[in-house]
């Protein structure tokens, strides 16, 4: 139970239907999950020019830039962890309602937490897609030196290194992020939506 008591639910009067209809596509989250470095960000990004260029109603939530904002009072702690997930799945939600592909990408180790955000969507409207990257491409690649700082103790409670990452047990899809490149990675995704009938075919 929220903490606020005297609020009432407001549906709206224009549906998540009706903006499927209007927009010629549907909704869902796309919740990009694995390890540091092993390719969310630069994964949904392409996939949202992909979109965009299309005409698809479509946003990328990126863990860092909700960090900067919305999420900063939260810590690296496995409670605030937690609940950046949590407000991650709401706005997840939200976007979904209005109608548009939102692709989540946050590392989001926990199974617990994923089943939460999962429970939050319809069904059909939640698609795990799991970045399956080894530890030491992930550790190689290290874009912004995390792995470095984890591994000398500057960071602590870093997932792969002093904190664990639960793997998906039946993600919608799995990208091989060693093995594939981006291009692959982004039409395995669209041929995704297009076998679910979220999106039309171009």
């Amino acid at each position: 139970m929220g903490k606020s008591t005297h609020i009432t639910w407001h549906d709206t009067l224009v549906t998540k239907v009706d903006r499927h209809l209007l927009n010629g596509h549907k909704s869902c989250v796309l919740w990009f999950t694995g390890l540091s470095g092993s390719g969310k960000s630069s994964l949904a990004n392409a996939l949202d020019v992909e979109l965009f260029r299309h005409g698809i109603k479509s946003y990328v939530l990126d863990g860092d830039n909700i960090r900067h904002g919305l999420n900063s009072d939260l810590s690296f702690k496995v409670e605030d962890r937690k609940e950046n997930i949590r407000r991650i799945g709401e706005v997840a939600k939200l976007f979904v309602d209005s109608g548009q592909i939102v692709s989540s990408a946050f590392i989001s180790p926990f199974i617990e937490d994923r089943q939460l955000v999962r429970n939050m969507f319809n069904e059909g409207e939640f698609i795990e897609v799991f970045m399956n990257c080894p530890l030491h491409v992930c550790e190689d690649r290290d874009p912004k030196g995390l792995y470095k700082k984890a591994r000398i103790g500057e960071i602590p409670d870093f997932t792969g290194i002093s904190s664990p990452y639960e793997v998906p047990i039946n993600p919608e899809i799995v990208i091989e992020t060693d093995k594939m490149i981006l291009d692959e990675s982004v039409y395995m995704i669209l041929s995704y939506l297009y076998d679910k009938e979220i999106l039309q075919r171009f």
